[in-house]
């Protein structure tokens, strides 16, 4: 299984107190070491499947916006954007369970032309105002049809790390990374009002391969 290149910091930190508190279990406990370390290799696992980087064919798009990431779709409504577009649009947001790929990729393609980094609260991630109030991200692509799109990684109460790597006037191909969010999180997009929604609240999304809109062109 391929792992993430965020997954070597906490595997190094995990293994590191796994094999510290195996050798104090088994020196003091004995047998009963067993009770205590098989819930720690479990937890282990359990980072592994995190980290997992998925084999997945990514199609070229124009029109097409797709799912940035593996979740559920929580949100479906208009609203207004402040930052980047001051002006209402569709807002789709898609919460991440830690079981999810925390892979973050690009809904549409074409240039990116804005990116900011706000410190915030740690709310719930499926809590509305961690849209505005959470620790995120803001990136703003100007599509192939001429469209600005706006995406927003948000910190969930668990998550405690947001990762980017675009930059301004970087080329942005849809369904390819752009970031990392670490365990339980959300990603809103932010659509123009003539876009087509072609998801629903409760729909379950794979990053990369699910079609979620359509912009007009």
């Amino acid at each position: 299984m391929k792992l993430h290149k965020e997954s070597k910091g906490t595997l190094i930190v995990a293994i590191l107190f796994i094999a510290f508190i195996g050798t104090i279990s088994i020196y003091y406990l004995q047998l009963w070491s067993l009770v205590i370390l098989i819930p720690l290799l479990i937890m282990l696992g359990l980072i592994f499947w995190f980290f997992r980087v998925p084999t997945r064919a990514i199609l070229d798009h124009t029109e097409n916006v797709i799912a940035p990431v593996d979740g559920k779709v929580v949100m479906i409504k208009e609203v207004f954007e402040d930052e980047v577009l001051k002006a209402n649009c569709i807002q789709v947001s898609i919460f991440m369970s830690p079981l999810n790929v925390h892979i973050c990729r690009y809904p549409v393609s074409g240039e990116v032309i804005y990116k900011k980094y706000h410190p915030g609260k740690y709310l719930v991630a499926w809590h509305e105002k961690s849209s505005t109030e959470n620790e995120r991200t803001t990136v703003a692509v100007n599509s192939l049809t001429n469209h600005q799109v706006v995406f927003r990684q948000i910190a969930g109460y668990v998550a405690r790390r947001i990762v980017f790597y675009c930059n301004v006037q970087d080329t942005a191909k849809a369904g390819h990374e752009f970031g990392f969010i670490k365990f339980g999180s959300r990603m809103d997009v932010f659509l123009p009002l003539d876009t087509e929604i072609l998801c629903k609240i409760g729909d379950k999304t794979k990053g990369g391969l699910d079609v979620i809109a359509r912009l007009r062109d």
